[in-house]
């Protein structure tokens, strides 16, 4: 996609969340400008559509769901990633997401959580209004099909990293209301699963070139298919994921050491994509993402925080000549493509996440260092395709063996990039050495995307791989300021 394409998809994002903060929208769907066009007499104060726009341009930019907190819960906890910056820099953080030393009441922890809420409370008040309105038309059903993707995305966060929470399915009109006990985590992915189908079912496949980064049906159909995967419903798993891959929508054809470059944000591999928009001109709907993760140098090379690095075992993982190893770590002391901007030799940490490698172009003509345009990949269409070799190789006999090779040969044939010299098929049909395979393909295809740490869990693979992990750990510790709003109606998770 060409720079010009994205700035004006970026511009598009940035008008949305001017819709947003001013509540509004344009009630009827067929008369509708485009987004770059919208102005205030064209807004309609409290519409439906304006609390959706509440939840991308509110709800998504929280730091719980797109800056450090997740990034802490959802990667640093994993065995090929570390909390990075230099030593002195979050020592605690350290000890808690490196070393699963956990305490109740911590920052990141505690905003992780509140993100998650947010997005919960934005989402329940676009169903109640939606609940209010006696002829609902298509958009009305799309705009709830919205927000139950966005509901059942927030409690999957939250039951993956808390276990029992409290159900709050219904609109806050006073904070007392929240004040409810934990249910249990079939309770939770019961109303996962309901929110999602309803999704699925009103979700579009695609959107207007204007409304790029809305979600769509192959998005909670991707979501969907990982909750599946999450409770080992291979065959519901498998189902769900070969829906999107049968959509003809997304395919693997972006190279892949240009998946992560602003210039192909909203590609075709691009399944669920937190936009984020910045310019010179203060102009400020930006999210926090990339510069928490970015190098951590002096000067030019002050990129960000520097938090969330690839460690050794990250690097170990490709196999030799894997071109993904080169566009997964960013190298100190080295020149580093595709800019050829050379990291200095003394930085703290002898890796860094190049999958938030920012434009140094966007960087000077933006004035900023930050990256506060860089979208966050939350679903890449790879992670589809892995979950559904997975779920075939699990399921068993010859005609699923023989999907889950072909699915784990697509990634291969592209992360090959055209160098038969690398990357050999796998050909075993062996079902726990294809199981193997497909751990390991998803370790290198997604590193640093968030997905490692669940993936250990999940597979029973967190103990062996993750020092000072024991079962416990596979929850967080229900933030105690929590507990102590509800005045103990919150009980604290076992063990802390």
């Amino acid at each position: 996609m060409k720079k010009l394409n994205i700035l004006y998809i970026k511009f598009s994002v940035f008008v949305v969340f001017v819709a947003m903060m001013t509540a509004s929208c344009k009630k009827d769907w067929l008369d509708r400008k485009p987004l770059g066009q919208l102005t205030e007499e064209d807004l309609d104060p409290g519409s439906l559509e304006g609390q959706v726009f509440a939840i991308y341009g509110g709800g998504l930019r929280h730091e719980g769901i797109s800056g450090l907190p997740y990034i802490a819960v959802h990667n640093m906890r994993a065995d090929d990633a570390s909390k990075g910056s230099s030593p002195g820099d979050g020592e605690d953080a350290a000890r808690i997401f490196d070393e699963f030393q956990y305490v109740t009441d911590f920052w990141l922890i505690n905003s992780y959580w509140t993100g998650q809420y947010n997005l919960i409370n934005l989402s329940n008040n676009v169903i109640a209004a939606a609940d209010s309105i006696e002829n609902k038309t298509p958009l009305t059903m799309i705009n709830v099909g919205e927000a139950k993707f966005f509901r059942a995305f927030a409690y999957f966060n939250l039951v993956r990293a808390f276990g029992e929470v409290p159900k709050i399915d219904f609109k806050i009109n006073d904070p007392s209301e929240a004040i409810v006990p934990k249910s249990t985590i079939a309770e939770i992915y019961q109303l996962i699963d309901a929110d999602l189908d309803e999704a699925v079912a009103a979700l579009p496949p695609t959107w207007e070139s204007q409304y790029i980064g809305r979600i769509t049906k192959g998005a909670a159909l991707a979501l969907q298919a990982k909750t599946f995967l999450a409770r080992q419903m291979w065959a519901p798993a498998l189902a769900s994921a070969e829906m999107v891959m049968g959509s003809g929508i997304y395919d693997l054809s972006t190279p892949y050491n240009q998946i992560f470059r602003e210039s192909q944000e909203n590609g075709k591999e691009s399944v669920f994509e937190i936009q984020a928009f910045y310019s010179q001109s203060n102009t400020n709907v930006g999210i926090t993402y990339a510069s928490r993760q970015g190098v951590r140098g002096a000067g030019d090379w002050d990129l960000g925080w520097g938090w969330n690095v690839p460690n050794q075992k990250m690097a170990d993982a490709f196999e030799e000549g894997d071109p993904r190893k080169d566009e997964t770590l960013l190298y100190t002391g080295q020149s580093n493509s595709p800019y050829g901007e050379i990291l200095p030799s003394n930085l703290p940490r002898p890796y860094w996440n190049k999958k938030v490698y920012t434009d140094p172009d966007i960087r000077r003509s933006t004035g900023s260092k930050a990256g506060q345009w860089f979208n966050m990949r939350v679903i890449r269409y790879a992670d589809v395709v892995l979950m559904a070799a997975e779920a075939a190789n699990e399921l068993g006999g010859s005609a699923n063996t023989e999907k889950a090779l072909e699915y784990l040969e697509m990634i291969r044939a592209r992360a090959r990039g055209g160098n038969p010299a690398v990357l050999p098929e796998v050909t075993t049909t062996n079902q726990g050495e294809l199981r193997a395979a497909i751990q390991h393909e998803r370790q290198v295809e997604l590193g640093m995307e968030h997905q490692r740490f669940f993936d250990l869990v999940r597979w029973g693979l967190a103990a062996e791989n993750l020092p000072g992990y024991q079962h416990k750990h596979r929850f967080l510790p229900i933030p105690q300021p929590e507990i102590d709003k509800s005045g103990g109606v919150l009980i604290q998770n076992p063990d802390y």
